[in-house]
């Protein structure tokens, strides 16, 4: 590599994964000057463990999906030996599940009765059938709906007229189809499915693997990357106010970085200068980035059957299949779907995460701790019958009101596509020479075409763009120094 590229100084704008690896990569490759600028005072982004009492619990990144030798995190994640022994079985890396992991459920419904799985198994499995369905449209090129949502509404309504005859049954799984819809706004991001495109969701790839966690915290695998850094490498509490980029003045400067403001969806009107190009501005205006929250609640003893690994809630005056309320302030916890079980019991003791998307999530980060427990009490009572359970306490997240991120993760929203995805990823300036130099490039789940809201798409996209300043910089003659945000 020439030397111009090793003294190419290089600025990374966070210091989440994409920012962590592509820096990782940059000084391993023997480049001298590289910075990361972080808003916050901590690395990580997205990825945020924490404590609940005793127990290390996840506020972001939750899940390795698909941990398999064709996903880098868990490739990382063993080689740092931060996994449990189940996660590294052969078995458990082929498993194929296709972004759904087989849980063990129980069902509960408003009328606080448990009802058995044979009851809304066939509503289940319709509702898997016609995800998978809305996936194909990609490739077939015609859309008969513009959302998810309004294609597994049609759809339901039209299969369940002949296959569930008796209409107490029929009410019953179609309120079943509307928890799956919540569900499946926490699993892809929107704030309904009505938002999720119905083509632009075929784009979406998974890879083998029964999705696992990190015992000891997701973090683990961030201060490893980090610890392999030089000291200073990062500055924190360095917020940026604006990029400016395309600057020809005689000190030969192509880039400058202003700080004090700005995460990108929400602030890139203000956070270029110029701005940046008007089909890159579309893109970012037509991907969707939502809110998925988690509630954790620990109780003294469990309500749920000793094999459990998910609990559903069934609202039984939810058969027309509408995955948002009306009125927030009186019906937001109607969203939460249910809960996730923590496991092992011997470890977590009775803790429960619950699962909350879209605007009613939103609405749920302004409300008081003490007001969330008691939405989540009258709820568990509720749905249990039980009119003395009483939760010890709570955790929310709250990814919409911190400044830095806005939200949790990138979704491909109505009249998305793949050009959209790959707007998002092209360098600046466009249209740019092979001597050109690189100016402003660009990483994140959100630009990855298959594997966007996933970690393991972020940590990719960094290895991407520090590739692609490792190939400017071996194949360009001598050049002036540049700064690059990734």
């Amino acid at each position: 590599m020439m030397s111009t590229g090793v003294d190419a100084r290089i600025v990374i704008i966070g210091c989440g994964i994409s920012g962590i690896v592509a820096a990782h990569r940059l000084v391993k490759a023997g480049f001298n000057h590289v910075r990361i600028l972080e808003a916050t005072g901590r690395s990580g982004g997205r990825i945020k463990t924490g404590k609940f009492g005793d127990n290390i619990i996840e506020i972001g990144a939750n899940w390795i999906h698909g941990p398999s030798e064709e996903n880098p995190v868990f490739c990382l994640a063993r080689q740092y030996g931060l996994l449990s022994a189940d996660a590294l079985t052969p078995e458990n890396q082929a498993m194929d599940i296709g972004g759904h992991p087989p849980w063990i459920p129980n069902v509960f419904t408003s009328s606080g009765r448990k009802v058995s799985l044979e009851d809304v198994y066939p509503a289940v499995e319709m509702f898997k059938d016609l995800l998978d369905e809305s996936t194909e449209f990609e490739k077939k090129g015609g859309e008969p709906w513009p959302s998810v949502g309004q294609f597994i509404r049609a759809e339901v309504l039209q299969r369940s007229a002949d296959k569930w005859k008796a209409n107490n049954a029929r009410s019953l799984k179609r309120c079943m189809i509307t928890t799956m819809l919540k569900v499946e706004c926490c699993v892809s991001g929107p704030p309904s499915l009505d938002d999720l495109g119905l083509g632009a969701n075929g784009l979406y790839k998974t890879t083998l693997g029964l999705d696992c966690t990190f015992p000891g915290g997701y973090e683990g695998l961030v201060r490893n990357l980090m610890s392999e850094l030089p000291a200073g490498v990062v500055s924190y509490n360095q917020p940026i106010r604006c990029i400016h980029w395309n600057i020809s003045d005689k000190r030969d400067a192509h880039v400058k970085v202003e700080c004090d403001d700005g995460y990108l969806k929400r602030h890139h009107t203000s956070l270029f200068c110029p701005p940046l190009p008007l089909h890159k501005l579309h893109s970012i205006q037509r991907l969707g980035f939502g809110t998925n929250n988690k509630i954790f609640v620990e109780f003294d003893s469990p309500w749920w059957d000793e094999d459990c690994e998910v609990i559903y809630l069934v609202w039984e005056d939810e058969d027309t299949m509408v995955d948002q309320v009306q009125d927030l302030p009186g019906s937001w916890i109607k969203k939460l779907f249910g809960f996730t079980v923590l496991k092992p019991t011997e470890r977590f003791g009775h803790v429960l995460c619950g699962w909350i998307a879209g605007h009613e999530s939103i609405y749920m980060e302004t409300l008081s701790e003490q007001k969330v427990l008691h939405a989540i009490t009258q709820l568990v009572r509720r749905f249990t019958g039980n009119p003395i359970i009483t939760p010890r306490r709570v955790l929310r997240s709250q990814w919409f009101h911190d400044p830095w991120t806005c939200g949790s993760y990138s979704y491909p929203a109505r009249g998305c596509s793949l050009q959209d995805l790959e707007n998002l990823m092209e360098p600046l300036p466009p249209n740019r020479s092979s001597t050109q130099p690189l100016q402003v490039l660009f990483a994140g789940e959100a630009t990855h075409p298959c594997y966007f809201s996933t970690v393991h798409g972020a940590l990719l996209t960094g290895w991407r763009e520090a590739d692609r300043l490792l190939a400017h910089y071996a194949a360009v003659r001598p050049a002036q120094p540049t700064k690059s945000k990734l």
